[in-house]
């Protein structure tokens, strides 16, 4: 799937504006040139970086309400899902925050920030930092059972956590939720019939 389909899905299933859609073109843009000199995301994607990369993250506004509180996201990488989330925020009053333990990825993420004027904060390492958001995001960041215990021992407030998932998403939940049950469901992907989103409602 090409940029103008992805674009396309963007603007009329997921609401984001023609201004957003501006701003995600000099996002990719800076991303590919940076690409060069590290390998924040693989160099096989590139090609196909509005749909694997940008489409995959997007999707996440569904389940999100932006018009109050505010957004963790873990192991931001190259900004994926948080600065596409970021950048789909109109409210001001939202705050999208990006942990990220790598120093030269947080280097990127300010750098990014700066470049196209979003409102977004980067923090370092999650086990340094304080975790206070309504919603927890992530993508490829570490495995289950030890995200969860993330949000049960360092977020600090009732939240809900959503994670994209591969093709085991229902093994891994089966594995990680066995001892302590939470409330939980899977919803499809928009960008792979296999792939799914995991969505845990942590709500005490």
């Amino acid at each position: 799937m090409q940029e103008k389909e992805v674009i396309n899905i963007l603007q009329k299933q997921l609401n984001f504006t023609t201004k957003s859609i501006a701003v995600l073109k000099m996002f990719v843009d800076v991303l590919i040139n940076e690409n060069k000199k590290h390998n924040f995301i693989s160099k096989s994607t590139e090609a196909d970086i509005w749909h694997r990369h940008v489409l995959d993250s997007a999707q996440l506004v569904k389940f999100i309400d932006f018009s109050k509180g505010s957004l963790s996201d873990l192991g931001s990488g190259a900004g994926f899902p948080g600065l596409v989330l970021a950048i789909f925020n109109s409210n001001k009053d939202f705050h999208v925050k990006l942990y990220e333990k790598s120093p030269v990825k947080r280097a990127f993420l300010n750098s990014v920030i700066d470049k196209i004027f979003i409102k977004a904060t980067v923090y370092g390492n999650i086990y340094e930092e304080n975790l206070d958001s309504d919603y927890t995001v992530c993508r490829a960041f570490k495995k289950l059972g030890t995200i969860i215990q993330v949000s049960r021992e360092i977020a600090k407030k009732p939240h809900k956590l959503i994670i994209l998932k591969g093709q085991n998403a229902q093994k891994e939940v089966n594995k990680a939720l066995k001892k302590q049950k939470y409330p939980y469901k899977l919803e499809s992907s928009m960008t792979s019939n296999q792939s799914k989103i995991l969505i845990i409602d942590f709500n005490q």
